[in-house]
């Protein structure tokens, strides 16, 4: 095809190759079909069967990678099925480029069928960046805005309707300009600042950090950054925490320093930072509590310093100075020139599993999955039953080894797990989802089984919602309806979708389960009856 000749869609697809996004997650429908059947062969297309899968498969890709990730949505209806998901890439900063079908562009103000009426306020305030261009000559820009406002910091979701016969209208010349775009951020805090940090981590009595995902999604790209947030602890001599509700795991959970995870109430922050005078908090809110949990927000004395990336953490919290500044880079300053104290600490010993004559614990499944582990396990929790205890059993020792959905919106753990094992095909990823939560995303158990991913999905069964079931208990209100399920046959779902599949009702029944799992080589559930 001669350059003069370039359609809207080939200037819009070179743009999306010079990004890397040459992986494609969907659910195709009428307004899209032009789209994607005018796709070079270097496209892939994963196909999921529900949006909010799609979505999630997409978040876990992005998470793997690092990069952006473009995903295509029909219509309003699809994007509509897509926001529950879209809630956990949004607090999870994950860069994905949302794609939407529109209607012929004169028929949009008629309301046709399938029109995707305001489509840019459609998916406010869940994306930074949304629009429908007014032309479309001036869709490729559009693209190249969006790829670039989700992959400048703060990053997060962006959406993009466009008209499907906007297609195969002609670019602009100076669309090939768009390729060679890109947007860089400073780096390390000013020089200032930087010794304003160190001197209160150097001056403290007892320093503690409390690390958030920023700090694990900018190791996933630069392992060095692991390193050095280990080597910050440990010249300080402080203990580690990782922020509440944590999505991510940004430190060694075996390290001797690792302090757990701070559980999300306000007396319970308070309390597990009580001993500590100076706090520096890196690549996460100040603080994203769940539970309510009336009381001052620290002990007298205590001086919190917040490194985020995203402006808004940084203005939103109620207490602390805070830095806008690339986490990455802040990590490395302290790094390299905090005072070391030359102190090691011994190491971490775990209490053993609780267990039950009843019946399998998830605690124990925990410790099951730690005792039966290789250099290429990836993790994927989404049992909010076991959320505070997973980190605190499960070994993590690298960057991208953990992942929970950011905001708690069910629906995470099944289809996460199938875009992580598309991002990385030499991992086996392990994915813990309770009973309830598991039937969010069910059909991501299909895109696993066509694409042969080496993914294990364990479906930690309690026959209902547990975690409401403890909220209930905690809030006085126990006599909830709805919160047991009763028996869901997931087995027979899973070999419906084409996964291998078995039920186990014992620690010695789950052990063996797993390990034949572990080598499998594509996809494999285990139904764990737990009490």
């Amino acid at each position: 095809m001669m350059e003069d000749d370039r359609t809207v869609l080939r200037a819009s697809a070179e743009l999306f190759r010079a990004h890397g996004m040459t992986t494609i997650f969907g659910n195709p429908g009428s307004n899209e079909l032009p789209f994607l059947a005018g796709l070079d062969e270097d496209f892939d297309f994963v196909l999921g069967l529900h949006e909010q899968v799609v979505v999630g498969m997409a978040e876990g890709y992005s998470r793997a990678t690092g990069r952006p990730v473009l995903v295509n949505l029909h219509a309003a209806s699809g994007t509509g099925n897509a926001m529950g998901a879209l809630t956990n890439a949004r607090y999870a900063h994950v860069p994905l480029v949302l794609l939407a079908g529109q209607q012929v562009r004169r028929t949009v103000g008629q309301q046709a069928m399938l029109a995707n009426m305001e489509a840019g306020m459609l998916t406010y305030p869940l994306t930074k960046y949304a629009h429908e261009p007014l032309s479309a000559a001036d869709v490729p820009r559009t693209l190249s805005q969006a790829v670039l406002e989700a992959t400048t910091h703060p990053r997060g979701p962006v959406y993009v309707s466009v008209p499907l016969d906007d297609w195969s209208e002609p670019a602009l010349p100076d669309d090939a300009l768009l390729v060679e775009r890109s947007v860089t951020t400073a780096g390390a805090p000013p020089e200032r600042i930087a010794r304003e940090l160190l001197a209160a981590v150097d001056d403290a009595r007892s320093p503690a950090l409390v690390l958030g995902p920023q700090v694990d999604a900018a190791a996933v790209g630069d392992p060095a950054v692991f390193e050095a947030v280990v080597r910050l602890a440990e010249h300080a001599d402080a203990t580690v925490y990782v922020a509440p509700s944590p999505s991510r795991a940004p430190f060694p959970t075996t390290h001797p320093n690792f302090g757990g995870v701070l559980v999300p109430g306000i007396e319970s922050v308070r309390r597990q930072l009580s001993g500590h005078d100076t706090v520096l908090v890196l690549g996460a809110p100040v603080f994203r509590y769940h539970r309510w949990e009336p009381g001052d927000y620290l002990e007298p004395g205590t001086q919190v310093w917040q490194v985020t990336q995203d402006p808004s953490e940084a203005t939103r919290a109620p207490f602390g100075r805070a830095v806008v500044a690339d986490v990455a880079g802040a990590v490395t300053v302290l790094a390299e020139s905090v005072r070391d104290r030359g102190a090691r600490r011994p190491e971490r010993r775990l209490p053993a599993a609780r267990t039950s004559p009843d019946g399998m614990t998830g605690t124990e499944i925990l410790e099951v999955l730690n005792q039966h582990v290789h250099d290429r396990v990836v993790y994927v929790n989404e049992t909010t039953t076991l959320d505070l205890e997973y980190l605190e059993r499960i070994a993590i020792d690298r960057p991208g080894g953990y992942h929970f959905p950011a905001s708690g919106g069910l629906g995470f753990g099944l289809p996460a797990a199938v875009g992580i094992s598309l991002a990385e095909p030499e991992a086996t990823v392990v994915a813990t989802v309770g009973d309830g939560s598991a039937n969010y995303g069910i059909t991501a158990l299909y895109t696993a089984a066509q694409r042969g991913t080496r993914t294990v999905f364990v479906i930690v069964n309690n026959s209902g919602y547990g975690a409401l079931a403890g909220f209930a208990q905690r809030m006085g209100v126990p006599d909830v309806p709805g919160l047991v399920l009763g028996e869901i046959d997931f087995v027979s779902l899973a070999r419906g979708y084409g996964v291998p599949a078995t039920r186990t009702t014992s620690r010695e029944e789950f052990d063996g389960a797993y390990r034949r799992a572990l080598q499998a080589d594509g996809p494999a559930l285990i139904d764990a009856r737990v009490v």
